[in-house]
Parts: C-alpha cells; sequence; structure tokens
C-alpha cells in the first residue's frame, strides 16, 4: 500500500476527512482521544465532527455525561465514552500501575494510604457530589491524606486507574473557555457502562477503525500493552479486520470500504497538541517528512506540539493561548515547508479553530 493510499485511508479512519454526524459518534469512533491539553481533547473531537462544532458543544457532552477523561493507557489522559471507560481500564490499569509503583512508594503512598483515600473520596463524592481537584484535595488533607507535592496528582491518577473517579462536567470559567472538569464518582456518573464479549478483540479493531492502516507494532505502543497481546487480539479481532499489506507485520483496516470522504472535507487542518493522527504510530514518519519530527516533539511520548495538516502531510505548527481574553487573539502558524498550503488556507483552518474556541 503506497504512502498516498495510506494517507487517504487514515484521513477516513481519523473522521478528518469524513467528520462524523455528532461529537458522542466521533468519540465513539475514535475510543480514546489524546486529552493532556483540555483544549486540545475538545478540539481534535470537533475536528472530526460535521458542522463546527463549538467548545461549548463539547463542554456540553461532557455535562451531558456522554464522555468523560481520564488516565486510559500509557499514564496519558485521554478523552473516552463513558459507556467505554471501565473496560478499556480492565485491559491498561495493572500495567499503568505497575509503571507508577515506584513514583508513589517515593511519595509514600502505599496501599493503606490509597484505600483511605478511596473512602474519603467515595463518601465525599456521594449521591452525585462533584468536586473541583482542588477542593478533593482539601477532602484528603481534612482526613489525613496528604496531597503535599505531587502526590495529591498521583492520588487522583490511582483512583482513576482503579475507576472510582473520573473527570466528568466541566468547571464554569468567566471570560475564557474552561480549563477543568469536576471529578465525580465513575460508578454514580456512568450509568451505561458497556462491557464486550472480548475486550481486547474490541480494542484492536477500534483502533484499527480509527486509525487504520496499522498494525500490532503500532497498537501496542498506542495501547500501552505487550506485543504478543497485541498480536493475540489482532487475530482474536480477524473477522473484522482486512490485510492490505503484509511486508513482514499485517498491517490492517476495518472490513469494508470505511468511512466515506466528505465533498466539503479541508484539505488543510489545524490539529490540536498529541495528535492522534500523528501521535499514535511506531513510524511517524508516514505523515511527516523525518527532518521536521524533532520540531513536533522530540521523543515518542513527550510533547507534540500542534499540527498544520495539508492534504495528510504535516507542513508546520501553531500556538495560540488560553489566557483570559488571549483566547480571542489570531494562532499563529509556522510552516515547515512554504508552498506546501497557500496562506489563505492556512488561514482559513486556523480561523476554524479561533471560531471554535471563542464560540
Amino acid at each position: 500500500m503506497n504512502t498516498a493510499r495510506v494517507i487517504d485511508r487514515r484521513l477516513r479512519s481519523h473522521r478528518l476527512s469524513a467528520p462524523a454526524r455528532t461529537i458522542a459518534e466521533a468519540a465513539q469512533h475514535m475510543l480514546a482521544t489524546q486529552g493532556q491539553e483540555f483544549w486540545g481533547g475538545r478540539w481534535a473531537l470537533a475536528a472530526r465532527t460535521k458542522g463546527a462544532p463549538s467548545v461549548r458543544d463539547l463542554d456540553a457532552a461532557f455535562d451531558r455525561g456522554e464522555i468523560v477523561r481520564s488516565w486510559t493507557m500509557r499514564g496519558t489522559i485521554h478523552v473516552i465514552p463513558a459507556r467505554d471507560l471501565a473496560w478499556v481500564l480492565s485491559l491498561t490499569a495493572e500495567r499503568q500501575h505497575r509503571a507508577a509503583a515506584q513514583v508513589r512508594r517515593v511519595e509514600g503512598i502505599d496501599a493503606a494510604e490509597l484505600a483511605k483515600a478511596e473512602r474519603l473520596t467515595l463518601s465525599a463524592l456521594a449521591g452525585g457530589s462533584r468536586l473541583t481537584r482542588k477542593e478533593l484535595f482539601a477532602v484528603l488533607e481534612k482526613g489525613g491524606v496528604s496531597t503535599e507535592r505531587q502526590r495529591g496528582y498521583h492520588l487522583l491518577v490511582a483512583l482513576s486507574l482503579r475507576a472510582v473517579v473520573c473527570q466528568g462536567p466541566v468547571v464554569p470559567r468567566e471570560s475564557g473557555p474552561t480549563r477543568e472538569q469536576y471529578v465525580v464518582r465513575t460508578d454514580e456518573w456512568v450509568t451505561d457502562a458497556a462491557f464486550p464479549v472480548d475486550p481486547p478483540a474490541e480494542f484492536f479493531a477500534r483502533y484499527i477503525a480509527s486509525h487504520g492502516p496499522a498494525g500490532a507494532r503500532d497498537f501496542s505502543w498506542w495501547s500501552g500493552l505487550p506485543l504478543g497481546v497485541s498480536r493475540a487480539a489482532a487475530e482474536a479481532a480477524s473477522d473484522r479486520l482486512s490485510i492490505v499489506s503484509d511486508d513482514g507485520e499485517p498491517q490492517y483496516v476495518s472490513a469494508g470500504s470505511g468511512p466515506r470522504r466528505s465533498a466539503g472535507a479541508h484539505s488543510v487542518l489545524a490539529l490540536p497538541p498529541y495528535e492522534e493522527y500523528y501521535l499514535s504510530y511506531t513510524d511517524r514518519t508516514v505523515p511527516c517528512a523525518s527532518e521536521f519530527l524533532a520540531r513536533i516533539g522530540p521523543s515518542m511520548n513527550g510533547i507534540v506540539r500542534p499540527l498544520l495538516l495539508a492534504r495528510g502531510e504535516v507542513v508546520g505548527v501553531w500556538t495560540h493561548s488560553l489566557a483570559v481574553g488571549r483566547h480571542r487573539d489570531s494562532p499563529v502558524p509556522e510552516l515547515f515547508a512554504p508552498g506546501a498550503a497557500t496562506a489563505a488556507e492556512v488561514g482559513a483552518a486556523l480561523d476554524r479553530y479561533r471560531a471554535f474556541i471563542t464560540a
């Protein structure tokens, strides 16, 4: 499968050239969308949805309980349909717990401390209560669980991996888009949790549907699961997949033609930091020339800057501030490859983002 065909299919798989009808459908299709930057995770879904939804529309989807944020894989926070959170964590949480064991020891968070934090948290959030992160940390402090240094953060992550809590409705913010969500009890907030018959197969099939063409190594990187487990998941999901190339490692797409390109699809896109289209593969040179990789992010799991994409290829990055008042400023582009996109195309792409964030 040549590069042009891979790019075309990935653009459709990612819903970047074949947007979903609604925010909820975009989130369901993507399954887990990186969201370290809260605004970025929201824009990632808006960019994959028809009708130019605003940040307020994304916030409403969180407030309705359709989507939540949590640490779903690789110790990284994602936006995920609320109903899919528990079964994904059933596959990924234990490895994340093990990866965090050393830092918890350094912070003095043992099993007894975590159990105490869980009891305090469940009590404070009972009956549909919601707390900001600061308010939750105050509850823990009052109950004798220290949140100093990074202890509060690591306690929150641990409770999230245990599916005790998740980040749900947004915290209102005057004069600009919110940067924060309320912490809620998962068992009370998520009322329609799903649990597939074969979770690993479902995980792999959903990844391929939203990211293919891709292979087991890509899925292993994206999910944080071992390569052997990933290959077994691919085999278990084989009736839902098609192999499009097999040069030593099968590359899969979903069986069937996949999402159809929209006639109104934009050829130049401004995409958020930690963008799935770029980040979710072991080889990032398919959408991005190798000489530009270090200008986007220096490592596999580190910072990834907001991207400018022209016809499926990374041609630059951009910056924008969410400080109060400054979120209305025009985003600033930085092109790597002059001539790959016109000033009008880049301007229109950034204007779509600006309309989203200022609505």
